[in-house]
């Protein structure tokens, strides 16, 4: 029988996953839009105007990557590891950040801030991804365990020095993450698991420093510092209880417009759409996230080889822990490590290293094959 001959344009609208684009397109969108009501009060629109440039960039760079062959990565390991390693050495070295926190986790090139720590989630997903898939066939044996250690290690180990908590919680989940869809044994998890909880009291006390430790009292008991650092958890909770069903309406948020939540575009933005959209409105935005992270992990399923399908489980893993993270932090039940809500909280960085995940997960779906660029079977 005769293959059925289409052009180029009906393969990419075919193969394309639209509804994973939109989806992002949307989110980061709104972002921007609820952006723009948690800095209506400041003096100018400057970071609505940074987040929208992000948000273009974003959005060519997410195509550049879908439309990008994402097995051609395996040729350029090795460079992106070595980038991602620089570059955080690099923010140790002349980085800048919150005094509050002790963290020194930013680059400035004037007005413009760069985080190094999410542009090496992105190479991490890619880098690791790839050694994975060399080695999941022998996941269980010993050496190889240490190795994947030792690639996850060193980024770590230059994230924990900044020190930056949260995003290097995020790095341990991803790696945890893989591991499961390695399939790594029992033998290992549950020994690991054992030793983790047994050394959470040892850690607590000889490896976090002052400020970490306090963060984690004010967790537990806002009550400690209400006028200090349990001052942004306590207004928080304020807000997302005040917005009730309805909420009080776009840009009516008492505690976003009056001025009495701080970091709101960053790390409280679910606590402002909370309240100014209601418990309906971010049931809404916490199910289209999930609805995008099931979507990562879907195409895991489908993909074609194991470098794809780490790929798409890293970008779901680290989606998933930071709307975890972040919504929990909002509403008092995660401690609050300046993690950002997925396309939503301010960050130009954020933005687009998000975009270029999701990016990543598109061209892992629009390169499956059986596939030809002109003919359809």
């Amino acid at each position: 029988m005769k293959k059925k001959s289409v052009s180029k344009k009906s393969v990419i609208l075919m193969e394309f996953d639209w509804v994973l684009f939109i989806i992002t397109v949307l989110l980061a969108i709104f972002g921007i839009v609820m952006i723009y009501s948690a800095t209506r009060t400041d003096d100018s629109n400057s970071r609505v105007i940074i987040q929208s440039g992000a948000f273009v960039i974003g959005c060519a760079a997410m195509l550049a990557v879908c439309f990008f062959d994402y097995e051609q990565f395996k040729n350029l390991v090795k460079p992106i590891y070595i980038f991602a390693v620089a570059i955080l050495i690099l923010v140790l070295l002349i980085g800048v950040g919150n005094d509050e926190w002790g963290a020194n986790s930013w680059i400035r090139f004037g007005p413009i801030g760069v985080q190094p720590s999410e542009l090496a989630k992105i190479c991490f997903i890619i880098t690791f991804s790839y050694h994975l898939s060399k080695v999941h066939d022998d996941i269980n044996k010993p050496l190889v365990i240490l190795g994947l250690l030792l690639h996850i290690g060193v980024l770590l180990g230059l994230i924990a020095l900044q020190p930056d908590v949260g995003s290097a919680l995020v790095f341990v989940f991803m790696f945890v993450c893989f591991m499961f869809a390695a399939k790594l044994s029992y033998k290992y998890i549950i020994p690991v698991c054992v030793l983790f909880v047994a050394s959470l009291p040892l850690v607590y006390k000889y490896v976090l420093q002052d400020h970490q430790r306090w963060r984690i009292q004010v967790f537990l008991n806002p009550d400690l510092a209400p006028l200090k650092e349990g001052y942004n958890v306590m207004q928080s909770k304020i807000a997302v209880g005040s917005g009730q069903l309805w909420g009080k309406g776009y840009l009516q948020g008492t505690q976003n417009q009056m001025g009495y939540l701080p970091a709101k575009h960053t790390d409280f933005i679910f606590s402002i759409i909370s309240e100014e959209l209601g418990f309906i409105g971010a049931v809404i935005v916490v199910g289209v996230m999930f609805a995008l992270i099931y979507k990562c992990f879907k195409t895991a399923q489908k993909a074609d080889n194991a470098f794809g399908r780490y790929i798409c489980v890293g970008v779901g893993a680290m989606m998933l822990f930071h709307v975890f993270e972040n919504v929990g932090m909002c509403i008092g039940l995660m401690p609050v490590t300046g993690i950002p809500l997925p396309f939503l909280s301010y960050g130009g960085t954020s933005l687009v290293v998000n975009m270029i995940a999701m990016g990543l997960v598109l061209s892992v779906a629009y390169h499956n094959k059986p596939r030809s660029v002109f003919d359809v079977y």
